[in-house]
């Protein structure tokens, strides 16, 4: 874990840095959370800790037990289910515009950051992948050019990846495949094309992330 920095508030500072560790699964759903031991890894006091965890508990992150600590809050499927499926709702919705409103220099952004996702498959590096994955979609939704839809959509991000880390090497190069044809859409500027090309990209990851205790 890195130590933090002192400039800027601290008690935001640990709550960005043990959002991070969660959402890339370096502390996993259910783990115990320990204020000491996070402390003494962060190099500050328990006191920004424990504020920290409060909030990560009011925002759904972590469970907070009575006489037994902190946990990683462990998704159900439910849970996973209607956040997956609001995300494609978002989504689908950001494709057809982005291809309404694309210029040349969006498509090649958007063909920029497939060639990286596409490296980092290759090199079976998962979390660049994850990475990689979370700028394709959040370019489409920067070229999609509604401010609102981008709103919503930065709100369910991070739980977004926190979801597809555990299928991120499943999904793998098909993911990508997926992107490139979605760039065409984007491309040609076919917004129903687009459109029912990332309603079946994000609905493939929905399912991919109920089936991957059986895969």
């Amino acid at each position: 874990m890195p130590r933090l920095e002192r400039p800027g508030p601290l008690r935001d500072r640990v709550y960005e840095a043990l959002l991070e560790l969660i959402t890339t699964r370096a502390l996993q759903p259910g783990q115990h959370l320990v204020e000491s031991e996070l402390a003494g890894h962060l190099g500050v006091s328990r006191q920004p800790v424990r504020e920290a965890l409060q909030r990560l508990n009011t925002e759904g992150w972590v469970d907070l037990r009575p006489a037994q600590g902190a946990f990683v809050h462990e998704p159900t499927e439910q849970e996973a289910d209607q956040l997956l499926t609001v995300r494609t709702l978002l989504e689908a919705e950001a494709a057809g515009l982005a291809a309404g409103n694309a210029d040349e220099a969006g498509v090649t952004a958007l063909e920029e950051i497939l060639a990286e996702g596409l490296k980092a498959v290759d090199a079976d590096d998962v979390d660049a992948a994850v990475v990689l994955n979370a700028r394709f979609h959040a370019k489409i939704m920067e070229l999609a050019g509604n401010a609102v839809l981008a709103e919503l959509a930065a709100q369910v991000d991070r739980r977004v990846r926190w979801y597809y880390t555990p299928v991120a090497r499943q999904r793998g190069g098909q993911s990508w495949v997926e992107h490139r044809e979605l760039i065409a859409a984007v491309a040609a500027h076919d917004e129903q094309l687009a459109t029912r090309l990332m309603r079946e990209h994000t609905e493939h990851t929905r399912r991919s992330y109920h089936a991957r205790e059986t895969s």
